[in-house]
C-alpha cells in the first residue's frame, strides 16, 4: 500500500476509474462492469510520479532542495556526502537516510551533535512528510513527498532568491552571507580567502552611445568570460549595477594576482559585436586577501580593502590590477 496516498485518494482513484466507463443502456439489456478491485485499479490513470526531497530551512542555503534518490543518501560535511554541508555542528559522517520500499528512515551515524526528528533525539526514526529533521544544533530540513512539478518549483524559487537575473551571477545578497561563511572557514581552518572586485571601465558610455540592450549584452558576456576562467569552488558574484566580485578559497596572494591579471586580460580581448569591430570593453580590479587582515580580519575589512584598491587601478588610469 502507497503510505503516500491521503485518505481521499483511493476513492477518488475508484471514482475516476469507474467514470471512464460508459452508462447503462436501457434495462431490457444485461450490463458488465468491472467486478474486481484489481480491474478498476488498473482502468485508473497512472499516479504521478513522486519522489522525497530535504528542503534546507536554516543557513546561508536556505530554501535548497536536495533529492533523495536511490536506496540511501549519507548528509554530512564528508566530500563523498550524497548531501554535503559545510557547517561546523556537523560531524563529517552525520547521518544516512535509507529507503525501504516506501518508506524513508534516517539513521544517525555516530554524529558528535545528535540528530533529531521535531524535537527528539533519535538512533534511527521513520521519516514522515512534513517532519523538521534537525543535524546538530543549526542545521534543519524539511522531508517532504513531491512530485516533478512541485519539485522544479521548488528549484526555480531558490535560484531565484540567490542569483541574478540578467547575468545568472550569484546576487549580492548571497555573496554577502557567503563570504561570512568563508571567513569564518579560512579562520578555522588557517586557510587563505581572497578577492577580486572589479568593475567595467566607462560603462556609462557604453550605455549613452549604444543603449541599455547593448549594455546588457556586454554584462552577460562578460560574466560568461570569466565563469570559464575561475574554478568550480570559487564565487562569482555580481556585486552592483557593473561591478563584479569573485571570492576565492585558499589560494595563495601571488597565484591570486595571476587570477587578477588572467580575467582582466581575458575580458579585454572579449569581442563585443554590439559595440563595433573595434571596440573593446576592459575592467578594472583591486585584490584583498585576508592573510593581509590580521587574525581578527572579517568580511567588511576584506571588501573594503579590495574597494580601495579598485580605486586605486582606477586612478592609475584603469584596464588594470592594484594589489598591496
Amino acid at each position: 500500500m502507497n503510505r503516500n496516498l491521503t485518505p481521499e485518494q483511493p476513492f477518488e482513484i475508484v471514482r475516476g476509474a469507474l467514470s471512464t466507463f460508459p452508462p447503462p443502456p436501457s434495462d431490457d439489456v444485461s450490463v458488465t462492469t468491472p467486478s474486481t478491485l484489481e480491474q478498476i485499479i488498473a482502468a485508473a490513470p497512472a499516479l504521478r510520479h513522486e519522489r522525497a526531497t530535504l528542503t534546507l530551512l536554516t543557513g546561508l542555503n536556505a530554501g535548497q532542495v536536495f533529492s533523495i534518490d536511490g536506496a540511501a543518501a549519507t548528509l554530512g560535511r564528508s566530500v563523498t556526502s550524497q548531501i554535503r554541508l559545510e557547517d561546523a555542528g556537523l560531524s563529517r559522517d552525520h547521518a544516512r537516510i535509507v529507503r525501504e520500499g516506501s518508506i524513508y528512515r534516517v539513521i544517525d551515524a555516530g554524529s558528535r551533535n545528535g540528530t533529531w526528528v521535531n524535537g527528539v533525539r533519535v538512533a534511527q526514526c521513520e521519516l514522515f512528510p512534513g517532519d523538521r529533521l534537525h543535524l546538530g544544533a543549526a542545521v534543519v530540513f524539511r522531508f517532504a513527498i513531491v512530485d516533478e512539478t512541485e519539485e522544479r518549483l521548488a528549484r526555480q524559487l531558490y535560484e531565484a532568491s540567490t542569483r541574478d537575473a540578467l547575468s545568472g551571477l550569484y546576487n549580492r545578497r548571497y555573496f554577502n552571507e557567503r563570504l561570512i561563511s568563508e571567513v569564518a572557514f579560512a579562520h578555522r581552518h588557517k586557510s587563505n580567502v581572497g578577492l577580486v572586485l572589479f568593475d567595467i571601465d566607462h560603462f556609462k558610455m557604453i550605455n549613452d552611445a549604444h543603449g541599455h540592450q547593448a549594455g546588457d549584452v556586454v554584462l552577460r558576456q562578460v560574466s560568461d568570460c570569466v565563469g570559464k576562467l575561475i574554478r568550480a569552488e570559487d564565487v562569482l558574484a555580481r556585486y552592483g549595477g557593473e561591478e563584479f566580485v569573485l571570492l576565492t578559497r585558499s589560494l595563495p596572494q601571488s597565484h591570486l594576482l595571476i587570477l587578477g591579471e588572467r580575467i582582466r586580460a581575458g575580458i579585454q580581448a572579449l569581442p563585443v559585436p554590439h559595440l563595433g569591430d573595434s571596440a573593446r570593453v576592459t575592467v578594472s580590479a583591486g585584490l584583498a586577501s585576508i592573510e593581509e587582515c590580521g587574525q581578527h580580519a572579517t568580511g567588511d575589512m576584506l571588501l573594503l580593502l579590495a574597494d580601495e584598491r579598485l580605486y586605486k587601478a582606477k586612478s592609475q588610469g584603469r584596464n588594470c590590477v592594484a594589489f598591496e
